[in-house]
Formats: C-alpha cells, structure tokens, sequence
C-alpha cells in the first residue's frame, strides 16, 4: 500500500483541506494516510475528523495515526509538511514583543525580517531531522512543504537534507484573482507568468487574448491608491517598481524598507499597514478552533469540495502522468539566471510521472531581480548561521535584512539578536 505521511497533522483544519482532496482524488484512493504530530490531542482530533471524512466520501484510504516519527515516515512515497515550531505562545509572541522594545515593529514576522530568521533558527534543525529519517525510510520521497518560512526551509531540505524537495505557496494561485478583484476586473481567460522567490515573485506578464493588460492595471490602480484597501503596499511597489507582487501587502510592509519607519509613523495611516497582524490572526484561529473543535469532530457527515491546495494535484499528476501546473519553490539550477544559484525561487513547474519539473525564466527586469537578492541575502546568511551554528551569521542577517537594518544601529541589532537568543531558549541550538 503506497503511504502519504503528513508532518504536523496537528494542523486539523489544514490537515482537513489537504488531505480531504486527497480522499476526493479518483487515482490517491487505497493510499494509507499516515499521521504525525508532537501534540497527541491535537493528533487524535485530526484522526477523528479525517476517520467521519473518509466514511462520508466512501474513500478507500487508510487513516493511521503515529506516535513515532520514523515509523510515520517508513515507506512514504509522499510526505506533507506543515509543522510551525514553537507555536504562537511562546515562540511568535518573543518574535514579536522583544523585537518592540528596540523600536522594531512588524506585521507578519514569518518569512524575513527579524522575526522570520529566528523562525527559521528554530525550524532548521527540526526538518533536518525529518530529511534524516526520510533518508534511511524513504529515501525517494517527495516532500511537499507547506512551512515558512518557505525558501530557507525548502533551501535546507533540497541541499543540505538530501531529500526531493517543492515548497508550496498559496500565493501564486491566488496572484491574478486577488488583484482582478481589487481592480473590479475581469480575470476570466487571463494568461499569466510569475516568478522570482517565495512571497516576493512577481506578475512578469498578465495578457488576455494577446494583449497586456498591465495598462489598464495600474490606470486603474492609480486610482484605487486614492483611497483605503487592504492591498495599498503592494499597489504601490507596482506603480514605482513596474510588477504586481504575489504576497499580501501586510507581508510585503516588512519585506522592504520603506513602509514601516519610525521617523514616518505617518505611512502605517497611509499605506493601511495592520502592525502585530500574525498575533492577531494566532488568538483569532485558537479561539476559532475551540469554539468549532466540538461540533467538527461530532459531525459523521462532513461535505468536502476538492481545494485549490496544489498537494493533491502534485500526486495525481504523478501517480497518472497527466500534467499539471504548478508554482513551485525549488533551487536556482540555471532557472533565474540573475539570482544567485543558491537561492531558492518560485518559477512555473510542470509535474508528470517524472516529478516536479521546473521552467526557465532567464533574467528578471532588473530592479526586480535587485529586490529579491535583498531578501535573498538574510536567507543565505540565515542558512549559514544555522548550518555552521556560529554566532555571527545570525547578526549578519538581521543587518543585512532590508527593514531592520533601515530602522536599528549595528550595535542594536546585535543587542537585539542575542535578547532573542536569549528569549528563545531550548527552543535554539547552542550558537558558538
């Protein structure tokens, strides 16, 4: 029986959408949908709800939960991660709080920035255990990873844990869509081209029956500026950069130097920039979770529609070989060729029976390629912190991240990495 493993099936809801598809797809029937996570609750609510949705769609897969890692792992030819280590309390709430008393604000904090490098720090070592395992059980698996922060952690996977790797984003897919509707467009049978890297790719070309719509884009958007929406940040990197950018504004805020500034505390009002929006976002999905947790795992007749989630489409396009396309993250080999070849990008993939297949792009326009080397710069020192575990990586990447290094000194930064090294505990290695 071929196995399916999810990393992190703690994840109920997620873990629901993802895995539901899988239980939807005609040629995925039969799999063993194995289970893992480090909360038993959490992993026994997971297994009961997937158990009345395998009964209410007459699936043939198999649930199984694990409470042993490898074993989960044994035999996988697909595995799906969606871990978060450390979780909102204790680990998002230091990323955020300490951060603040240097004056350092965020949004998000998932992917760059000083809160996404410490992320990572504690993320690292724990699918390189993964990669570990994976390289003794099933050493020709493809994992799938859903984890930010994307890039570092599929880098790491690629490279130094030897495994076959795609990181997955929701942001490609819904690029075009998000945009069209903001602008009060119509997306229908418009042709689109998107790379560059996870959460900062970039819309290279968005045609309808030939012709480039991106005139009409920013006369449109020009317009929209003059009043408040929730997409100000990413409206306006285009009209001044020239491309539409695939991740939301409140994560591009602090992607970039310009839009949270102290000495402008005028441009949060401006730009409509929702400061300490994860946090936020964390209370809200916990109490929303308790308060459905009883009704979702009591209801034996649970509806499941087939999700835009790529995972699914990924396996049957292999277990099939009918292709599917997909915006998947992998490394530079040759594909952008004015981005460093350690980088991990976000180009077009083809996926058939031989796997994941990425496609060229060549260069990006200039000032593109030159923003996404800024935040590809705290990715490969991040990496490089990590994997030597020396101290002073981790300094340079926060001083080479765009918006901590436009708003702190080089000795708060450094006074600011190790509060947070501090904070963060176990939760770290021990840096030399």
């Amino acid at each position: 029986m071929s196995k399916i493993t999810f990393l992190g099936a703690g994840s109920t809801v997620f873990a629901k959408n993802v895995l539901g598809d899988v239980m939807s797809t005609e040629p995925l029937q039969g799999f063993e949908l194995a289970l893992f996570d480090i909360d038993a609750g959490r992993l026994r609510d997971s297994e009961q709800l997937l158990l009345n949705m395998k009964a209410s769609l007459g699936s043939s897969c198999v649930i199984k939960a694990y409470t042993d890692r490898k074993e989960a792992l044994r035999g996988a030819k697909y595995v799906i991660n969606a871990i978060q280590v450390g979780g909102y309390d204790p680990c998002t709430i230091t990323d955020f709080e300490i951060p603040k008393k240097y004056g350092l604000r965020q949004t998000i904090a998932d992917t760059v920035g000083i809160g996404g490098i410490f992320r990572n720090l504690r993320t690292i070592p724990v699918v390189l255990d993964f990669a570990s395992d994976m390289r003794e059980v099933c050493p020709d698996a493809l994992f799938m990873n859903y984890t930010n922060p994307m890039a570092v952690l599929t880098n790491v996977l690629s490279t130094a844990g030897g495994v076959r790797t795609v990181g997955l984003c929701h942001s490609v897919q819904s690029c075009v869509s998000d945009l069209f509707k903001n602008l009060g467009m119509d997306s229908t049978g418009v042709e689109s081209k998107i790379a560059g890297i996870n959460h900062m790719a970039w819309l290279l070309e968005v045609k309808k029956d030939g012709v480039d719509l991106y005139p009409e884009i920013k006369r449109r958007a020009i317009e929209k500026q003059k009043e408040k929406h929730h997409d100000m940040v990413r409206l306006e990197m285009m009209l001044k950069f020239g491309y539409y950018i695939t991740e939301s504004s409140e994560h591009n805020a602090e992607y970039h130097p310009y839009f949270i500034k102290r000495n402008y505390p005028e441009l949060i009002e401006r730009f409509n920039i929702p400061l300490d929006e994860y946090p936020r976002r964390c209370i809200e999905q916990i109490k929303g979770w308790n308060n459905m947790r009883e009704s979702l795992l009591a209801n034996s007749n649970i509806e499941h529609k087939r999700s835009h989630e790529y995972a699914s489409h990924i396996m049957e396009a292999i277990e099939t070989g009918n292709p599917f396309k997909i915006g998947g993250n992998v490394m530079n080999t040759g594909l952008i060729t004015n981005l460093p070849k350690e980088a991990c990008v976000e180009v077009p993939c083809l996926v058939d029976r031989s796997g994941i297949n990425p496609t060229y792009i060549g260069d990006l326009p200039p000032q593109l390629a030159a923003l996404n080397r800024t935040n590809i710069n705290t990715q490969l020192l991040t990496i490089e912190a990590a994997l030597t575990q020396k101290k002073e990586h981790i300094y340079h990447a926060a001083m080479l991240d765009p918006h901590t290094s436009a708003e702190l000194s080089i000795d708060d930064i450094v006074a600011l990495c190790d509060d947070l090294i501090e904070a963060h505990g176990d939760w770290l290695p021990r840096y030399k």
